[in-house]
């Protein structure tokens, strides 16, 4: 008896499963939404495509997918950006949700001109703000290690003798775009890994591969008080670019 009881229950979750998720997707678009039209556009040809039908509720509370400010940004148009937020397992939201936001029901969307024109596009990335960077590092520290570490192939500054002549000074390198990148980084490019270890970041050199010359290392408060000091050097004055008649 006991036994029957529990496939009895199990039976009944089984079916109240599939009653669930042989139901249409509930589908909440606000009434700004609604007004254009693309609803009725675009849910038909999901329905013809994947046999899952969809219904319309006017409350959010209970949907399974909505559509309005919250979630993934899936279209533009009507003065706004509409986005999507799915909630629940039903399996045939999952469906809806992946046509909204794969190829073909994007370019369904896209294709919705009620009036010979594109209602929607797609969401424009917002454009960013360009942030002020700073850089905290030791100057002073930055000027003494760079001229300790870095001044046997680079010009460091005014007072820095030698150098190598095919590599640039600091200030030189204080033009380029990347300026900053490079300095950052600069254990990273070569040739520069071959020599240079930097604690608790590179690995050690093998004991059976020593580098080619005496290793040059650093920490990492020393690459930022270094970074830190190019940042306050007034770049070179290249002069003006090269006419070519």
């Amino acid at each position: 008896m006991r036994r029957l009881m529990l496939i009895t229950c199990v039976v009944l979750a089984l079916a109240q499963g599939a009653m669930a998720q042989d139901r249409p997707v509930r589908l909440y678009a606000p009434e700004a939404l609604m007004e254009t039209g693309v609803m009725k556009y675009i849910l038909p040809r999901f329905s013809l495509k994947t046999r899952v039908r969809v219904e319309i509720v006017a409350d959010p509370e209970g949907a399974d997918i909505v559509l309005g400010d919250d979630g993934r940004a899936l279209f533009e148009g009507a003065g706004q950006v509409w986005h999507m937020d799915r909630t629940g397992d039903h399996e045939g939201a999952a469906k809806l949700a992946d046509w909204l936001t794969g190829e073909v029901g994007r370019n369904t969307v896209l294709a919705y001109a009620p009036e010979g024109a594109a209602l929607f596009t797609l969401p424009q990335p917002k454009a960013k703000v360009a942030a002020e960077v700073s850089y905290n590092g030791d100057v002073e520290l930055g000027l003494a290690v760079s001229r300790a570490k870095c001044g046997r192939c680079h010009k460091v500054d005014d007072r820095t003798l030698g150098g190598i002549g095919s590599t640039p000074s600091f200030a030189v390198m204080r033009t380029f775009p990347d300026w900053d990148a490079r300095f950052a980084g600069f254990y990273l490019l070569n040739p520069h890994p071959s020599f240079t270890v930097i604690a608790d970041v590179t690995d050690p050199f093998p004991e059976d591969r020593p580098p080619p010359i005496v290793p040059i290392a650093m920490t990492l408060y020393e690459v930022e008080a270094v970074l830190a000091y190019v940042s306050a050097m007034p770049p070179a004055d290249l002069g003006a670019p090269i006419q070519s008649q």
